[in-house]
């Protein structure tokens, strides 16, 4: 298996220097000129088509752009790896998060148009504070007050893009029935999460639907969670980015799967979830008769 994709690399690496770019107000073709390369050179770099993106660019456009020495090093560094990693398999397997700045989900959830999950737990996009607080407190069992808080706090960050007013993520979650009745934090963490999520599936760009234990085994398996992430299409009817499939490694690394036959895999999975799972009028009935009956939920 191949463990970096240097398709996904270079979509990183531009993600991260547009954000820059656009954060210190440049226009792409002023910044271009300011680092001595064509409008069409910095686009390709900004979009992940520089196939072997140079060193020496990357690190004039931070010093361009100010960006601090710890993530200067780490940008080139990304470049060095987008230039040098083979595209074996279409698997990217990533350990552990390099920066919030360079943190590789973070970065394609940000950029997606649509995102299609299934999840055995609340997902952090719809996750209470309360809730994402007892989860990173028990993962990080050891961790500082202040550790486990600037981590709450980075999550409830990236919600942003569920309810920012210009193009809200289009948001469709698949939620196993074992996500209402495993407890987080004790009941009452638990019926104020399940009431949020009820009111959160109200929204137009998000659909939430219970997969129930009714329902048996999806395709005669345990599934486990999963996040499809598309980019949408530009005026030509054209992929912006390719769709990328996500399944979080818990203890081991996180996996990224690009080869359409792959994404297909996934996407007849979610298709067949979706057949099966309750309407989303009756998923808002369940989760609160669950946050009541279960809970204490008044």
């Amino acid at each position: 298996m191949s463990e970096e994709s240097p398709t996904l690399l270079r979509r990183q690496l531009g993600r991260f220097l547009r954000e820059k770019r656009e954060g210190r107000g440049f226009a792409i073709q002023d910044a271009a000129k300011a680092v001595q390369l064509s409008y069409n050179g910095l686009q390709r770099l900004e979009t992940g088509r520089t196939v072997k993106p140079r060193r020496q660019d990357v690190r004039e456009l931070c010093s361009l752009y100010e960006v601090d020495d710890g993530e200067t090093k780490q940008a080139v560094d990304l470049a060095f790896r987008a230039a040098t990693a083979k595209d074996e398999d279409g698997i990217t397997s990533l350990g552990g998060m390099f920066s919030d700045a360079f943190n590789m989900y973070v970065g394609l959830e940000r950029s997606a148009r649509k995102l299609l999950s299934y999840q055995v737990q609340v997902p952090g996009l719809l996750q209470t504070a309360d809730y994402a607080r007892a989860l990173i407190g028990a993962f990080l069992h050891d961790g500082t007050r202040d550790e486990i808080e600037r981590r709450v706090a980075v999550r409830l960050r990236r919600q942003v893009v569920v309810t920012r007013k210009a193009t809200p993520l289009a948001l469709e979650i698949l939620l196993d029935e074992s996500a209402l009745h495993r407890i987080v934090g004790g009941p009452r963490v638990m019926a104020a999460q399940l009431r949020q999520l009820a009111e959160v599936s109200k929204l137009d760009n998000v659909s939430l639907r219970i997969h129930p234990y009714s329902a048996g085994f999806s395709r005669g398996i345990l599934q486990s969670s999963f996040v499809l992430l598309d980019f949408g299409t530009d005026s030509k009817g054209q992929p912006i980015e390719p769709p990328v499939v996500y399944l979080d490694g818990g203890m081991s690394s996180d996996l990224y799967f690009e080869k359409p036959e792959l994404v297909g895999r996934y996407t007849e999975m979610a298709e067949f979830i979706q057949r099966i799972a309750l309407d989303e009028k009756s998923t808002r009935d369940l989760l609160r008769q669950v946050a009541k009956e279960k809970y204490g939920d008044r």
